[in-house]
C-alpha cells in the first residue's frame, strides 16, 4: 500500500466538519501564549543568554513546530486509530519517565524531570498527561458497560496503573503533575460508569497519599504552613508576594503589553509558573478574565460535545482531555493567586515548556477529530 493510501486509511471518514470554536480558541491560545512569552522573557533571556527571543526562539523550534505537527496528525487521522496502539503509547511514555533517574536524565533545582536528547529536553511528565488518557478511554470503553463498573476487572486495575505513575510522578519529585493527570483520571473513571464507592475509595487513598508526601517533605510541608498561617515575605512567601502584587499592580485595564516591571528579577519563574500573574499585570483584569472564559468555554465545550457523543473512547478522550486542559489551568492560576498552597505548574499552550506545548497541541488536535464526527 503506497504513503497516501496508508494516510488515507488513517484518516477515515469525517460526517462533519470540526468544531471551529474549538479549532479557533486552541489556536488563538497558542498564538497568545508566544506573544506573552515574548513578554515575559526578555529579560530573563537577555541576562541567562544574551539574547532576549532566546526563549520565545526555543518555543517556536521545538515546542510550536513539533506541537503543530502533533495537532496537524491528530485532527486529520482518525482518533479510532489511538485506541489500538494506546497501551505502546503509554509504555513507552512511562519507559521515559523511568529514564530521568538514569545518566539520560537531568536535574533542575533538585527536580529529576527532564530527559536531554541533543539539543531538546523531554519532560516525561507531560507526555504521560497524553498517553494516561488515551489509555485509560481505550480501556474502559473496551466493555464499557461492565468495566468501570466491577471491583477486580475495574478499580484494582485502574487503581495499580494510576498509583504507578503517581508513583514515578512523585519520586521526580512533580507532586502537583501527579495530582493533575491522577485528577483527570478520576473524572475519566467516572465518565466510564465507576461506582461513587470506588471513586470514592480512591480519592480517599490519594489524599492520604498526598498527605503522607507533604508530612515528610520539607518544602512540601513549608508550602502548606506559609499558605495556612502566613510567612516571611522575604522568605517562604516571597513568591506569592511577589505574585499578588504583580497582579494586583495591573487594576482593570493592565499597564500595557510588554511594560510589566515585576518580570525584571523581582517575580520567579516570570515564564513558566508565574505567567499568569505577568498577563494579569499587563493586560489588567479584563484581560485575564477573558483568559479564564476562555478555558471555561473549552471545557464547557468539550463536556457538550461529550454528551451528544454516544461512542464511547471519543466521549470519554473528550472528558479527559477536557479535564486536564481545565483542571491544569485553575491550579496554575488558583495557586499564582494565592487560593491554594504554590504549585509547579504550568499555563497549557502558554508556559514556556515545550513537551507541554506539543502534547496539549496534540490533544486539541485529537480533539478537533472527534469533533467531526459530532451532528450539530
Amino acid at each position: 500500500m503506497s504513503v497516501t493510501g496508508s494516510l488515507r486509511k488513517l484518516r477515515g471518514r469525517a460526517a462533519h466538519g470540526p468544531d471551529y470554536f474549538l479549532l479557533a480558541a486552541f489556536l488563538l491560545l497558542t498564538a497568545f501564549g508566544l506573544v506573552m512569552l515574548s513578554s515575559a522573557s526578555s529579560d530573563l533571556g537577555k541576562i541567562k543568554f544574551g539574547d532576549t527571543y532566546y526563549y520565545l526562539r526555543h518555543q517556536i523550534q521545538f515546542g510550536l513546530a513539533l506541537g503543530l505537527l502533533g495537532f496537524y496528525l491528530g485532527s486529520v487521522i482518525s482518533y479510532r486509530w489511538y485506541e489500538k496502539i494506546s497501551f505502546f503509547l503509554l509504555l513507552a511514555s512511562v519507559g521515559l519517565l523511568v529514564l530521568v533517574f538514569t545518566p539520560l536524565g537531568f536535574s533542575v533545582g533538585g527536580a529529576a524531570r527532564w530527559i536531554q536528547a541533543g539539543p531538546v529536553t523531554i519532560q516525561p511528565a507531560e507526555l504521560v498527561k497524553l498517553t494516561y488518557l488515551l489509555y485509560l478511554a481505550a480501556w474502559l470503553s473496551n466493555k464499557a458497560a461492565n468495566r468501570g463498573r466491577g471491583f477486580l476487572e475495574g478499580f484494582l486495575p485502574f487503581a495499580a496503573i494510576s498509583g504507578l505513575i503517581a508513583l514515578l510522578l512523585a519520586m521526580q519529585p512533580a507532586t502537583s503533575t501527579a495530582a493533575v493527570i491522577i485528577f483527570s483520571g478520576l473524572i475519566v473513571y467516572w465518565a466510564g460508569g465507576a461506582k461513587y464507592r470506588y471513586l470514592g475509595l480512591f480519592a480517599l487513598a490519594g489524599l492520604v497519599g498526598l498527605a503522607a508526601l507533604v508530612a515528610v517533605t520539607p518544602y512540601r510541608l513549608e508550602r502548606v504552613k506559609s499558605f495556612i498561617s502566613g510567612g516571611d515575605a522575604q522568605g517562604s512567601r516571597y513568591h506569592i508576594e511577589q505574585a499578588l502584587i504583580t497582579i494586583g499592580s495591573g487594576g482593570l485595564f493592565g499597564v500595557g503589553y510588554g511594560q510589566s516591571t515585576s518580570k525584571y528579577n523581582y517575580l520567579p519563574e516570570p515564564i513558566g509558573d508565574s505567567i499568569f500573574a505577568v498577563i494579569a499585570e499587563e493586560f489588567g483584569f479584563v484581560g485575564a478574565s477573558t483568559l479564564i472564559a476562555v478555558f471555561l468555554a473549552i471545557v464547557a465545550r468539550c463536556f457538550m460535545m461529550a454528551r451528544k457523543m454516544a461512542e464511547p473512547f471519543g466521549r470519554l478522550l473528550l472528558v479527559g482531555f477536557a479535564s486536564v486542559i481545565g483542571i491544569q489551568a485553575f491550579v496554575h492560576i488558583a495557586a499564582i493567586s494565592g487560593l491554594i498552597p504554590l504549585t509547579g505548574v504550568p499555563l497549557p499552550f502558554i508556559s514556556y515548556g515545550s513537551t507541554a506545548l506539543v502534547a496539549f497541541l496534540t490533544m486539541a488536535g485529537i480533539i478537533v477529530n472527534i469533533t467531526k464526527s459530532i451532528s450539530r
